[in-house]
């Protein structure tokens, strides 16, 4: 059978369509072509941190190891211990010198970049002062006083991802357990 001459430039147009439209289908899914890349770094967006609102609870105030060459102690405030959606995990630690002064510190830590940052300190009238010049830094791990890389790497951190759970945190805090490192899970027979 015989197409009328007519009807040839609309059989040419939707060949045409067809092949464009299945060209951009695709090509829609392709992270190059898209400019999405699924494996692309996210770019880090902090929420809002308030300051606390109270001192430091010597009720829930937790010591912990941080390292056998340091001279302070280290105490953080379980009740203090807030996961955030942004990744970070924010806390109040108490440090105390040798001579019995205290400093409480409200801090953060990013799992994510292995960073911590100092959001405020607690002043002697009983008021929080933020920290202005707060940004986040590499948390330095060979230092006697490590007491930021003894929390990530025995507590708040699972690697590089951030512990979800506040409980599991406080548990890891165990003084019967804590080493200040990297949890070493029980293997059988030992």
């Amino acid at each position: 059978m015989h197409t009328p001459l007519f009807a040839r430039p609309r059989w040419f147009s939707y060949t045409g369509c067809i092949l464009v439209s299945a060209s951009l289908i695709g090509c829609y899914g392709d992270p190059m072509i898209s400019g999405v890349d699924p494996y692309a770094p996210t770019v880090f967006k902090e929420g809002n941190t308030a300051m606390p609102l109270v001192a430091p609870n010597p009720k829930t105030l937790l010591p912990f190891y941080v390292s056998e060459t340091t001279i302070f102690k280290f105490a953080i405030d379980t009740q203090s211990i807030l996961v955030g959606n942004d990744g970070v995990t924010r806390y109040m630690v108490q440090i105390t010198s040798p001579s019995g002064s205290k400093q409480t510190q409200y801090e953060g830590i990013r799992c994510d970049s292995y960073q911590a940052r100092l959001y405020g300190t607690y002043e002697a009238n009983s008021s929080w002062r933020e920290n202005p010049l707060g940004g986040w830094s590499a948390i330095k791990d060979n230092i006697p006083n490590r007491y930021q890389a003894a929390l990530a790497q025995g507590a708040i951190c699972n690697l590089s991802s951030q512990v979800k759970s506040v409980n599991t945190v406080i548990q890891s805090l165990n003084p019967n357990s804590f080493i200040g490192g990297n949890q070493v899970p029980d293997l059988p027979g030992k």
